[in-house]
C-alpha cells in the first residue's frame, strides 16, 4: 500500500481493510477507535488514529505502529488514517447502508448493489437517472439519494481540509452550507471570511488557518480581520462603538501587531465602509461596525419622525374612557397607571416601564379594550416566543414575535414589512422591550407607520438586551419620548416575597432570605439555600430539582423548574449544572453525541441562535421527542409545533435544564432556580439578581452565599454599554422642531 511520504516514519507498517464497527469518534477532535475486518488477519483488529468523518462499511488505509494496550490489548496506532471508497460489494453495501446518504438503508443498499453491482456509486453521482429502475425509488427518493451524495462529498473535502490545518471538524456542514462547492476556494483566499460568515467560528480558529496557509501574523489581511473582529467581541458585550485609541491598542496588543500596522488597517476599512467613525461622549472620537452606526442612525430618526403629526385615535374624552374600562375590568386604575393610560391618547410615541407587581400588564389590557372599542387596528408582539405567548395570554389579542409579525423572509434576508411597506396597523404596542436590540430595533422602528401609534412597555431595570445597544434605557435617558414608570404594588401582588425581594433588590437593599425549614414547609415563594462551596452548591441543587420542590410544592422537575445561572463555566455554570442534571433527570434513552453533549430524547434543550428557515429563534427552549439514527435528525417540541434537526445541525442546540439568565429574558417560570456565589464573581450585578427573580411566577430559591447575594445587591454600575443612541435622538428632535 502507498502511504504519503509526509506521513511516514521509521519503521511504518501498512494496514488496509473493511470498517465494521465505530467504538468511538470525536466529531470535534476526530479521535476515533475502529474494528476493522483488515486484509490478512482471520478477526477483527482495533485501529487507533484521527480521522475527520468515518462511516461502518468504509474501507480505510493506515499507516502506524502495533501497540499492546493494558486494557485494551493489541491496537494499531495510526499515525495516518485515510478512509477510501470500499473495493468489494459486501463493502459497498455495508457502506451505502450505514445511514451516510439519506434516502439509502439497509434494505436499499442492497437492491443498488444487486442492481448495478460495482458501479453503484457511479450511477449514485454521475447517472441518477437510471436509480429509477430499482423498485421503490421514484424522482423525490432519486433527487434526495443524489443530494446527500453530493453533500457528503463535498463535507468531507472541507472536513479533510480543515482537518489538515489543524481544526475540528464539527463546523464543516455549516461551512458547506454557507458557501457551498466554493468553500474550499474561499478559505484558500481569505480564511478571515469564516469569521465574518459563519457561526461558531470565530477569528481565532480563522486565524489557525491563515497560520497554516501561511499568511503572515503582521500583514495587513490579518489586521483588518483583527480590528474588524475586536470590534464584534465588543458588541457581543453591548458596545456600539469604541473610542478610537483604546481599540487600536487592543487589537494590536492582542494581535502582536505594530501599531501604524493597525492604523493603516483602520485607514483601508473606514475608506471601504466596513467601519466608520464618529463622536463619542467627551468629545472621543469612536469607531463603529458600519451597521451598528447606520441602526443607531435610523432609530433615531424613525422615532422622531413617527412622534410627528396627528394622533391615529379620534378625539376621546379621557375621564370617561377612564371609568368605562374600569368598569370593563372590574378594578380600577392606580394614579400612575391613570397617566400613563390618558399619555397613550397624548402622544404619539411613549414608553411604559416597571417592575414586577405594578400593573403593566393590566395597563396594556385597558388600552387594548379602549383602541379596540374606537375601531382601530392593533397589533402585539415581542422579541421573543414566549413573551408573545405570555402577552397573548395575558392581553386577550393576540400577539407576535417581532421576526413572525415583519415576515422575515429568510431566502431573502429581508422583512416584508418595512419602511416601502410599513404594517398595516393604526397602533402597535410592543412588550420586554427592554430585550430589544438595536439590530432588531431598526427593522422594527422602519415598519411603524407614520400615522400610527407607537407604545413601548418593558422593565428598564432588567438586564439590557443579549445583542449591542441599550434600546429601551437610551430612549428613556434621551428625555425626548414621554416616560411613565409604574411603581405601585398591587393588592394580588401585595403578599408575594418575589415580588417584594425583586423591588427590593432593584431599590439597592438585601432581599429577605427566609429559612430552608420556612419556606419548604410552604410558608413562602422566595427562600434561601446556604451553599459554602460550588460542589455542596450543585448536589444541594439536585436535590431541590429532583426531591424538595416536587414533594413539597407539587411541580415536575422537568417541565417546570428552570435552573438560571449568572455564566456558562464554573462548577455552577450552565455546562457543568446540565451535565448534573441530565444525568439526575434524564439517565438514559436514544441519543446522538454531538459537539460534546448527549443530545437525548425528553432533554431539555434551547436554541440558541435565530434560525428563520425553521422558524426559531435564540433563547426559544423545546423538549428532544426522537433521535431518528436512520434519517440523522432530532425532534424537538416547541409548544405545539415539532421542528427538525440534522445531526449536523445540533451545534444550535444546548442542553437547558439550566441557562445563564441573560438567556433567560422575556420568559417566566413556575420555579427558579438560582445560584449565586462568588465563584460567579465577575457577573454578580444588580440588574442579574434583579432579573434572576423577576422569572420565578410560584417560587424563587436562591442557592449560594449571603456573601455573593450582597456583592451582587451592591453592584448597581456594571456593564454600561457604548452606545450614542441618546444623543442621536437629541439630535434628531432638534432637528425635527
Amino acid at each position: 500500500m502507498s502511504v504519503p511520504e509526509t506521513m511516514k516514519t521509521t519503521n511504518d507498517e501498512a494496514l488496509e481493510g473493511l470498517v465494521e464497527l465505530i467504538t468511538f469518534h470525536s466529531e470535534e477532535t476526530g479521535f476515533c477507535v475502529l474494528k476493522v475486518k483488515a486484509r490478512g488477519f482471520r478477526e477483527m483488529v482495533a485501529v487507533v488514529g484521527k480521522i475527520p468523518r468515518i462511516n461502518v462499511g468504509e474501507w480505510i488505509k493506515a499507516a502506524g505502529k502495533w501497540h499492546i494496550d493494558r486494557k485494551h490489548g493489541r491496537q494499531f496506532q495510526a499515525a495516518h488514517l485515510e478512509a477510501v471508497v470500499p473495493n468489494s460489494l459486501a463493502g459497498i453495501e455495508k457502506f451505502l447502508g450505514s445511514g451516510l446518504i439519506k434516502g439509502i438503508g439497509p434494505v436499499y443498499a442492497k437492491k443498488l448493489v444487486d442492481a448495478f453491482g460495482m458501479g453503484v456509486l457511479d450511477v449514485i453521482e454521475n447517472r441518477s437517472a437510471e436509480l429509477e429502475r430499482v423498485d421503490g425509488i421514484g424522482p423525490l427518493r432519486r433527487q434526495q439519494i443524489k443530494e446527500s451524495w453530493k453533500a457528503q462529498k463535498t463535507i468531507r473535502e472541507i472536513m479533510s481540509f480543515l482537518f489538515a490545518h489543524g481544526v475540528s471538524t464539527g463546523r464543516a456542514f455549516r461551512i458547506y452550507k454557507t458557501y457551498g462547492e466554493e468553500a474550499i476556494n474561499k478559505v484558500r483566499l481569505d480564511p478571515y471570511c469564516l469569521a465574518r460568515d459563519i457561526h461558531g467560528i470565530g477569528f481565532k480558529i480563522a486565524d489557525q488557518i491563515a497560520e497554516r496557509l501561511g499568511i503572515a501574523k503582521d500583514s495587513i489581511l490579518r489586521a483588518r480581520a483583527g480590528l474588524t473582529y475586536v470590534l464584534l467581541e465588543l458588541s457581543n458585550q453591548g458596545h456600539c462603538a469604541y473610542p478610537r485609541d483604546p481599540l487600536l491598542t487592543r487589537a494590536a496588543e492582542m494581535l502582536g501587531i505594530p501599531q501604524g500596522t493597525m492604523e493603516e488597517a483602520l485607514r483601508i476599512e473606514l475608506e471601504n465602509g466596513t467601519l466608520t467613525v464618529g463622536p463619542g461622549e467627551d468629545n472621543e472620537t469612536w469607531i463603529y461596525l458600519a451597521a451598528l452606526d447606520l441602526a443607531e442612525r435610523e432609530v433615531a430618526a424613525r422615532l422622531a419622525e413617527i412622534s410627528q403629526g396627528a394622533h391615529p385615535c379620534p378625539q376621546i374624552n379621557l375621564p370617561a374612557a377612564v371609568e368605562w374600562v374600569q368598569k370593563q375590568l372590574g378594578m380600577e386604575l392606580a394614579p400612575g397607571q391613570v397617566a400613563a393610560f390618558q399619555g397613550a391618547f397624548q402622544n404619539k410615541v411613549l414608553v411604559i416601564t416597571g417592575g414586577p407587581g405594578v400593573g403593566k400588564t393590566t395597563l396594556v389590557q385597558s388600552l387594548v379594550k379602549v383602541l379596540a372599542a374606537k375601531k382601530l387596528r392593533l397589533m402585539l408582539c415581542a422579541p421573543t416566543g414566549r413573551a408573545a405567548k405570555r402577552m397573548t395570554e395575558l392581553s386577550g389579542m393576540e400577539a407576535k414575535t417581532i421576526h413572525r409579525m415583519l415576515a422575515y423572509e429568510p431566502g431573502s434576508g429581508r422583512f416584508r414589512y418595512n419602511a416601502k411597506s410599513p404594517l398595516e396597523t393604526d397602533v402597535l404596542i410592543v412588550d420586554e422591550t427592554s430585550m430589544i436590540d438595536i439590530q432588531l430595533a431598526v427593522h422594527l422602528f422602519r415598519a411603524v407607520p407614520r400615522h400610527g401609534l407607537l407604545i413601548l412597555v418593558g422593565d428598564v431595570d432588567q438586564l439590557p438586551s443579549v445583542g449591542p445597544g441599550c434600546v429601551l434605557r437610551d430612549i428613556i435617558e434621551s428625555n425626548t419620548i414621554p416616560v411613565f414608570r409604574l411603581t405601585e404594588i398591587f393588592r394580588q401582588s401585595d403578599g408575594s416575597q418575589i415580588v417584594h425581594n425583586a423591588h427590593r433588590v432593584n431599590s439597592g437593599q438585601m432581599p429577605v432570605l427566609p429559612g430552608k425549614d420556612e419556606a419548604l414547609a410552604g410558608h413562602s415563594d422566595f427562600y434561601f439555600v446556604s451553599a459554602e462551596t460550588p460542589t455542596h452548591g450543585v448536589e444541594l441543587i439536585r436535590k431541590l430539582v429532583c426531591e424538595a420542590i416536587p414533594r413539597r410544592f407539587r411541580l415536575q422537575p422537568l417541565r417546570d423548574v428552570q435552573i438560571l445561572t449568572p455564566m456558562q463555566k464554573g462548577e455552577l455554570g450552565a455546562r457543568n449544572l446540565n451535565a448534573a442534571m441530565q444525568a439526575a433527570l434524564n439517565p438514559q434513552g436514544r441519543e446522538v453525541e454531538r459537539y460534546g453533549w448527549k443530545y437525548r430524547e425528553r432533554d431539555r434543550v434551547m436554541q440558541t441562535e435565530n434560525n428563520y428557515d425553521k422558524d426559531v429563534f435564540n433563547g426559544d427552549v423545546g423538549t428532544i421527542v426522537k433521535v431518528d439514527a436512520a434519517e440523522q435528525e432530532v425532534l424537538v417540541r416547541y409548544d405545539d409545533r415539532q421542528v427538525a434537526y440534522d445531526f449536523q445541525e445540533l451545534d444550535e442546540l444546548t442542553p437547558a435544564y439550566a441557562v445563564t439568565v441573560h438567556k433567560s429574558q422575556g420568559s417566566e417560570y413556575p420555579c427558579v432556580v438560582l445560584p449565586l456565589h462568588t465563584q460567579h464573581y465577575v457577573m454578580l450585578q444588580r440588574n442579574l439578581l434583579y432579573t434572576g427573580i423577576t422569572r420565578g411566577k410560584q417560587l424563587v430559591v436562591l442557592v449560594g452565599t449571603t456573601k455573593a447575594v450582597g456583592l451582587a445587591v451592591r453592584n448597581a454600575e456594571a456593564g454600561r454599554r457604548n452606545t450614542t443612541l441618546r444623543r442621536r435622538l437629541r439630535e434628531a428632535q432638534r432637528q425635527g422642531t
